[in-house]
């Protein structure tokens, strides 16, 4: 239940019976930073241009504490479907354990239909850390300052 030496994170996963026949999450290449997350829909999912729906990967999971599942969207999706997530990055706690739903969003001009196993997100396993407030009458400076929204003149 804890980070080994290797780098790896051992999870406990619990498939739903929707998703029997589907394999577990996996990641694509040996360099990937994220696992595949797949559609455990029973019947094609037809999301029209500008609708978003709810795509259950039929995944329960429990993670070892000090960490999430950070859920982000596939590029190939975006970039050829205009297919991303609205709340991305969407976080799995580490004291959730209901079934891990994907927030899809179509933001192209064309109906886009997920069909079963289908990869649609990428989960990426992160620490987490706890922040302390230190509440104080002023900050330091810095050169930056106070500008922000594009107050760097960089795109």
């Amino acid at each position: 239940m804890t980070a080994q030496d290797n780098g790896t994170l051992d999870v406990r996963v619990t498939r739903l019976p929707h998703a029997a026949d589907l394999p577990l999450p996996g990641y694509a290449t040996t360099g990937a930073a994220g696992m595949d997350l797949l559609a455990a829909v029973q019947e094609p999912l037809d999301i029209p241009a500008g609708g978003r729906a709810l795509i259950s990967t039929g995944l329960k999971i429990a993670l070892p504490p000090g960490y999430e599942l950070q859920i982000r969207p596939r590029s190939g999706l975006a970039l050829k479907h205009g297919i991303t997530l609205p709340n991305t990055p969407g976080t799995i706690d580490e004291d959730y354990r209901g079934e891990i739903g994907i927030i899809l969003l179509n933001a192209g001009h064309e109906t886009f239909t997920v069909t079963r196993g289908m990869r649609i997100a990428q989960g990426v396993a992160a620490p987490v850390l706890r922040v302390r407030w230190t509440e104080t009458d002023q900050l330091d400076e810095t050169a930056r300052g106070a500008g922000g929204f594009g107050s760097t003149g960089q795109a």
